[in-house]
Parts: structure tokens; sequence; C-alpha cells
């Protein structure tokens, strides 16, 4: 299987609609309509509880690191194949085609990525990011302020344990793909209107 096909292959796994499935099989509700409108773990947990928030955020890790996880067991070791692939398996949750393109915002499902894109050191690299994130959302209550400031220390740390350059450009790329996607979190973050759990 070419570069292609396996990027092509990470995105339709990365594209499942775990959130919107959960929703639509437990409350009948389409979890575009509600909250956010985001089919993310965050918007289902709004709607569904923390259990259901969690078993969707585990999915959407699993799923968004199909790609990688066959491609490696394939044999596959070129790096740009890999990182493409991890991105792609992003995107796909992101934009998934069976929802219109409208999906989520790709935390989760970057973790997932970040978990098997570099084994075994990525195997630390993703629970230092899930730490950081932790540790901002009981100090500050955040999920989004959280989410961005730990995926963006995920390249930097990524740098320090010398990853190879394309896995240093996915977590770059990925970092600014889900700052595009949190925009108007960001803005009300600087108009203090943003949700937090201290409130």
């Amino acid at each position: 299987m070419n570069s292609l096909l396996w990027i092509i292959f990470g995105y339709l796994a990365g594209s499942f609609p775990t959130g919107y499935l959960a929703a639509r099989a437990v409350k009948g509700v389409d979890i575009r309509t509600f909250g956010s409108g985001n089919v993310g773990a965050t918007n289902v947990g709004r709607l569904m509880g923390k259990k259901w928030a969690v078993a969707v955020t585990l999915a959407d890790m699993i799923k968004a690191s199909v790609g990688i996880l066959c491609a490696r067991a394939a044999g596959v070791d070129d790096s740009w194949t890999i990182a493409f692939t991890g991105f792609s398996g992003v995107c796909g949750h992101n934009f998934p085609l069976w929802l219109g393109f409208r999906g989520g915002k790709g935390v989760a499902s970057t973790y997932g990525v970040v978990f098997f894109l570099h084994p075994p050191i990525s195997f630390f690299l993703a629970p230092a990011g899930g730490i950081i994130w932790f540790a901002l959302l009981k100090l500050k209550g955040y999920v989004s302020l959280a989410s961005l400031i730990s995926l963006w220390c995920l390249p930097v740390i990524a740098a320090l344990l010398s990853f190879p350059l394309p896995f240093l450009l996915l977590l770059t790329s990925l970092a600014v793909l889900s700052t595009v996607r949190h925009r108007e979190n960001i803005l009300r973050l600087f108009e203090g209107k943003e949700s937090s759990f201290k409130k």
C-alpha cells in the first residue's frame, strides 16, 4: 500500500463519527444541535455526563491512530508517511465526510496520534501533555485553554526528546489546526465569556 492510500485510510478511520453516534443511540439527539454544536467529547459530556465523555475521548483517540497502527503493522517505517497518516486521522475527526465535514476540534484525536507516533518515546510524550492539560484545567477551569497550551507544549517537548523532523512538523501542524478550530473559544477567553468548570 503506497503512502497516499495510507493517508486516505487514516482519514476514513478518523472520520468515524463517535460522538454523533453515541448521542443518537443513547439520547436520540443530534449532538450538532446541542450545546456548542461540536461532536467532540466535551459537548457529549454536557449532554450525557462524564462517563460518556471519557468513552468518546478514548474512542476518538483510538480511531485517529488506527491509520498509524495499521501502517506500522504492515511494515511502514517512513516517517513522512506516518506523519501524514496521523495528520489525516485528526483531519478525519475534524472534517468527517459523513457529517458534511463538520466535526470536532481534534484534541483527543491528536493525543491518540501522539501516543503511537514515535514509540516508545511517545508513550511518555502523550501522558506528559495530558498532565499539563489536567494541571491547567484544575488551575484555570477552561478546557479550551488547557487543550491549546498542552498541544503547543507537545512539539517543544518532542524537540527536546529529539523526535524526527516529520514528527515535529506534524505536532506543530496539529497544534495550529486545533488553534484554528478553537478560534471562537479564544475570542470568548479574551472577552471573559468562556465557560469554566470553576464557575
